[in-house]
C-alpha cells in the first residue's frame, strides 16, 4: 500500500463450503447473524435497498456514536470473491473497499477479509493513537469468528 492508503487483512478457515459463506456475504440481511458491528447499538436503524443480494444490494445504517452512520453496497459478486463499497458518514467521512476472498481448503473454505481505503485526515488523526490495523483488525477477527460459527451451523 502507498503512504496515502491503509490496508487491513484477516483470514479464517471455515469448515463450510464456499457457497454457504458466499450467501452470508452477499445478502446484507444475513450480516445481522455475523457482523462484528451489529451489537454496537441495540437501537441501530437499518435500511435495505437495491437488489436483494449480490451486486446492487445496499445496506444503510444509522446509530449511536459507536455505530455511526454509513452505507455499504455490493459492487462485485463472483463465486469466490465478494466486493463491498463502504462509506462512513459519521463519526467521520471515509470510503473504503472491503473484499472477501474465498479459497476452497479441503472440505472447508479459507476466507480472507481485506479492507483498503485512503488515509484521510480523520484516519491519520486516529492513527496517531492506533494504526488502522489495530483499530479495525480486532473487529475483522470477531466478524470472521462469528461468520465461522454461523456458516458451520448452517
Amino acid at each position: 500500500m502507498g503512504k496515502g492508503t491503509y490496508e487491513v487483512v484477516r483470514t479464517e478457515t471455515i469448515d463450510a463450503p464456499s457457497a454457504v459463506i458466499h450467501d452470508l456475504l452477499t445478502d446484507f440481511h444475513e450480516w445481522l447473524r455475523w457482523s462484528p458491528w451489529e451489537d454496537l447499538d441495540p437501537d441501530l436503524r437499518r435500511t435495505y435497498s437495491g437488489a436483494d443480494r449480490g451486486v446492487g444490494a445496499v445496506y444503510e445504517w444509522s446509530g449511536n456514536r459507536k455505530a455511526g452512520q454509513g452505507r455499504m453496497e455490493v459492487t462485485g459478486d463472483e463465486p469466490l470473491e465478494v466486493v463491498v463499497a463502504v462509506t462512513f458518514l459519521k463519526p467521520f467521512k471515509s470510503s473504503s473497499t472491503a473484499t472477501f476472498a474465498l479459497e476452497p481448503a479441503g472440505a472447508g473454505t479459507t476466507v480472507t477479509w481485506t479492507m483498503v481505503g485512503p488515509m484521510t485526515l480523520a484516519t491519520k488523526v486516529m492513527g496517531i493513537f492506533k494504526g488502522m490495523d489495530d483499530l479495525i483488525g480486532p473487529d475483522f477477527e470477531k466478524g470472521l469468528s462469528r461468520l465461522k460459527t454461523t456458516a458451520e451451523g448452517a
